[in-house]
């Protein structure tokens, strides 16, 4: 069999399925994940790959919207920042993440990520929230890593087994919990007036969600953050 032979050959096989456990190039991991268009999310973790079971409502679904509505809020309010839903992260050449939802400053404003020539999120969005079923998620562990070292600036991870919300914040290259006030609000570093009732989020209680975000938007430190935006020069 000649050289030319074997590569048509190879060039003709099948591209196998992405299999968790699997370890791949960012490109092969691409390259599988666009022939398997039935797959709604994988993700590359440190060179891993992890396919997604089916989701449940209550345990990812119904928080997941929570979510949404939550920072959705926020971005309506807050011109030149951008709310992403399961877009795909190119973080490094080992990872490629599809996060449940990204909160980053437009790159022409001076924020870290790019929107790539085919549509995807390039670097690392300023703020990242993950619904995680338990403590024993990978989004505790190899992703959390990732995302610190590739300079997420604020990660949320919702745990929902545990009914707990952990918000870390990048300092000196290693994340910190942001602690709430007695009032158990939680106000963002990165994005000033996106505050959030962490009791009420665990409970439910969106109107007290809305309500204390609310607040935050009308709050000076937001209406600051809003004219810095609006005069930064447009690259």
């Amino acid at each position: 069999m000649t050289a030319l032979t074997r590569h048509s050959l190879s060039q003709n096989a099948p591209i196998p399925y992405l299999e968790s456990g699997d370890r791949l190039t960012r490109h092969e991991f691409e390259r599988r994940y666009h022939a398997m268009p039935d797959t709604k999310k994988a993700e590359l973790i440190e060179g891993v790959v992890y396919v997604a079971s089916p989701l449940r409502f209550r345990s990812h679904g119904k928080p997941h919207g929570d979510l949404i509505i939550w920072l959705g809020t926020y971005k309506v309010s807050t011109p030149d920042i951008e709310l992403g839903d399961n877009a795909t992260v190119r973080l490094d050449l080992d990872n490629e993440s599809q996060p449940d939802v990204v909160l980053l400053i437009d790159q022409i404003l001076g924020g870290q990520a790019r929107i790539s020539e085919d549509d995807y999120i390039e670097g690392a969005p300023e703020l990242v929230a993950e619904v995680a079923a338990s403590s024993a998620a990978n989004d505790l562990y190899d992703k959390k890593k990732a995302y610190r070292r590739n300079g997420v600036k604020e990660y949320i991870v919702w745990q929902i087994l545990e009914n707990k919300l952990d918000w870390f914040s990048l300092q000196n290259e290693e994340y910190v919990s942001l602690k709430s006030g007695t009032d158990e609000v939680i106000k963002s570093q990165v994005f000033p007036g996106l505050w959030l009732d962490v009791q009420a989020l665990c409970a439910g209680e969106m109107t007290q969600v809305l309500t204390v975000v609310q607040q935050g938007l009308n709050s000076e430190e937001h209406k600051n953050f809003v004219q810095q935006l609006a005069q930064k020069p447009q690259l």
